[in-house]
């Protein structure tokens, strides 16, 4: 199964690629069906109303994650791509007065957030933990249109019938398409690398060029650790309280501030790349938390991981370049890709070890390789750094994409360099191969208890306000 780089690594607004971005990118799917005519509707029939339920993980926490506040947006006509997080509480604001949006190239429908938003805890829907619900109605109220959709992590959509026909292939991933090298285990991406004598980066470059030309891809890659980037600077620039009633203070800021002065003494500092990775990744989960611009990296709970590693190479190595940064990303992305396609990368459906566990795996798989690792040696990285996350669970406090995540993310990145230089000490053989952990990964998500997956009805989510 193909996915591409740009797949795994989107941009988008926080706290949630699940639960706002995927949201957002349903309700503008439904948009355009609307405007379709490929649905049954009876003659003369026009639109006038619209309604949108949230299910399951997206209802317990939809609030603290800011679902339904994506809905609304996406119905606005707005993208997670391309909406101004700074104009988005505005935009919200309008469409409760008004009780209508009026999506570009649509007319006005009404559309009241206090009545046609409803999130629905009591009934599940069948397909995925994320499901959401979309009708629209005539001026009389009679049902025209009603649709289905599911969140699958890191952004993905899928309609109620794409995702049968995903579970019937045995794969909730995107469509397969023929590249040179179509690995979907670790396995088989050590046997095409051995065989083509490729590196994992150059396996993957090879895969996406069949898509687009060179120079767009890498505009692409580019443009991601932009993001990436400016997200860390925007994060060690703020401070405050973050949005939603936990009170809970930025700190990526203060800490920078002190590991600098610390840097500018010259004073000895035995934990000094510890630091760094944890004030890198805190900086940009602190902007998700806060609604900011982000990379799923592969999720939006687990954004901070893979930029504060890659962050972290560019610091503490003179080697690193432009090629390094692009090579890290292919690596990551190769790694991810085989997580998703034979498990998951969604907090809702395994916990948050298919979210910073996948994560750390996939910095540490990218981290190795620029440091002149083996295909064996990176698979070996990822492995470990995902042996180490099984069985986390996901249980925020409130719902809301701080408590423990934003901490979570500093000690993934912890891990996976950890992984990485372990890994490229080695020989690249070891005893658990990686497609063992991500199916023990798998397996351990289908035992873990509801509550502890993105519901916030168990773990820290009830024990520290009981506290």
């Amino acid at each position: 199964m193909f996915l591409s780089v740009f797949d795994l690594f989107k941009i988008g607004i926080g706290p949630s690629s699940s639960h706002t971005m995927g949201p957002m990118t349903a309700a503008r799917r439904f948009l355009d069906e609307i405007a379709g005519d490929d649905w049954p509707r009876p003659v003369g029939a026009k639109v006038d109303r619209i309604a949108a339920s949230l299910h399951g993980s997206l209802a317990y926490t939809g609030i603290g994650h800011g679902s339904d506040r994506a809905v609304v947006l996406g119905l606005a006509g707005q993208m997670p791509q391309t909406v101004d997080p700074d104009q988005a509480d505005g935009i919200c604001a309008r469409i409760a007065a008004d009780k209508r949006v009026s999506p570009p190239g649509h007319p006005s429908y009404r559309f009241d957030p206090a009545t046609d938003l409803v999130l629905d805890r009591k009934t599940p829907l069948s397909g995925h933990a994320n499901g959401m619900t979309f009708s629209a109605y005539d001026a009389d109220d009679r049902l025209l249109l009603r649709r289905i959709y599911y969140s699958i992590g890191g952004g993905f959509v899928v309609s109620e019938e794409e995702l049968q026909r995903m579970k019937a292939k045995g794969s909730v991933t995107t469509e397969a398409k023929r590249v040179p090298y179509p690995f979907k285990n670790a396995v088989e991406m050590l046997s095409m690398a051995a065989k083509s004598g490729l590196s994992i980066a150059d396996m993957k470059r090879v895969n996406e060029e069949t898509q687009m030309p060179r120079e767009e891809l890498d505009a692409g890659l580019d443009g991601i650790w932009s993001a990436m980037k400016s997200c860390i600077e925007r994060g060690l620039s703020q401070d405050g309280i973050m949005p939603g009633g936990l009170k809970v203070r930025r700190r990526a800021r203060q800490l920078h501030d002190k590991l600098q002065e610390q840097w500018q003494q010259n004073r000895p500092n035995p934990l000094l790349a510890n630091d760094w990775l944890s004030i890198y990744a805190m900086a940009v989960n602190e902007e998700n938390a806060a609604g900011g611009r982000v990379v799923t990296a592969p999720t939006n709970g687990a954004a901070g991981t893979l930029p504060a590693v890659l962050r972290y190479w560019l610091h503490f190595h003179p080697e690193a370049d432009q090629p390094s940064i692009r090579d890290f990303l292919l690596t990551a992305a190769a790694i991810g890709g085989i997580i998703k396609t034979n498990a998951s990368i969604s907090g809702a459906e395994v916990g948050c070890q298919g979210e910073v566990g996948s994560a750390s795996a996939m910095a540490a798989a990218g981290l190795c390789a620029v440091m002149g690792g083996t295909p064996e040696q990176v698979e070996n990285a990822a492995e470990i750094a995902l042996e180490h996350h099984l069985g986390m669970t996901c249980d925020p406090v409130g719902g809301l994409v701080q408590v423990p995540c934003i901490e979570r993310n500093a000690l993934g990145a912890v891990k996976a360099v950890t992984a990485a230089s372990l890994a490229i000490k080695g020989d690249g053989v070891h005893f658990v191969p990686l497609d063992a952990a991500i199916e023990t990964m798998r397996q351990t998500g289908l035992d873990m208890n509801e509550k502890y997956k993105e519901t916030s009805l168990g773990g820290l989510a009830v024990n520290i306000v009981e506290c």
